[in-house]
């Protein structure tokens, strides 16, 4: 959970991105921190500090343990560990990393609330706190996942990124058009702008009154995006 200080100075715990008070009472917030310790061989040292920093960590400490074996010591916040760290560790080290940690304090953190919307309606499920430099990248590549994952509508769909009131990314899956006019053959053009006009009508209003159907593996796939 996170902590946020209100500008009354009163402490609130916040478990979701839906509980986050409004930005005008908020002070500061602040997200818990751990202690991580990673031994590992050293050949591997240079990559395993760089998915460090990349979560956000601070190396406090370095020893070599034997001539090719060392600890590094690391403060991040423990969100940045929760989801996929220990997989790329493996992965980078080759298995040949062991990860340990413990938590130590609340720390004040830059984050905002990210939001996605579909058709202008936001999604409450797909909402996360996430810190601020990660977050454009993390919306967009968001937008181009759930573009992916929604199955087209004969409507146009708007999938947006937003923090606050301002759209950082925005991605559209194209409808489902059908040939009004394959039974025209020749005739009046203006036959054929009509049937045009009135589909786009149609689509508008299927557009403001359909709903937009998630697929369960879009919320997974949120959990895995880097």
């Amino acid at each position: 959970s996170y902590r946020v200080i209100t500008t009354k100075g009163e402490e609130i715990d916040v478990h979701n991105p839906s509980g986050l008070p409004p930005v005008t009472s908020i002070d500061r917030i602040e997200e818990p921190y751990i202690v991580a310790q990673v031994i590992t061989h050293s050949d591997y040292t240079g990559t395993i500090m760089n998915l460090c920093i990349d979560k956000r960590g601070t190396l406090k400490n370095q020893v070599y343990l034997t001539s090719d074996r060392v600890e590094l010591t690391f403060e991040m916040p423990l969100s940045e560990i929760v989801f996929d760290f220990y997989d790329k560790l493996k992965s980078i080290s080759k298995g040949y990393a062991s990860f340990d940690y413990y938590y130590t304090e609340y720390l004040k953190a830059d984050l905002v609330r990210l939001d996605i919307l579909l058709n202008g309606e936001m999604v409450d499920a797909l909402s996360t706190l996430i810190y601020r430099g990660h977050a454009y990248d993390f919306g967009r590549k968001m937008c181009v996942k759930l573009k992916e994952l929604i199955p087209r509508q004969q409507f146009e769909i708007a999938i947006q990124a937003a923090i606050g009131a301002k759209i950082i990314a925005r991605e559209t899956v194209k409808a489902i058009r059908k040939d009004v006019t394959a039974k025209c053959y020749g005739g009046d053009i203006t036959r054929k702008r009509k049937l045009l006009e009135k589909q786009k009508k149609g689509k508008k209003r299927m557009r403001q009154i359909g709903n937009v159907e998630v697929p369960q593996q879009a919320f997974l796939a949120v959990l895995k995006l880097d």
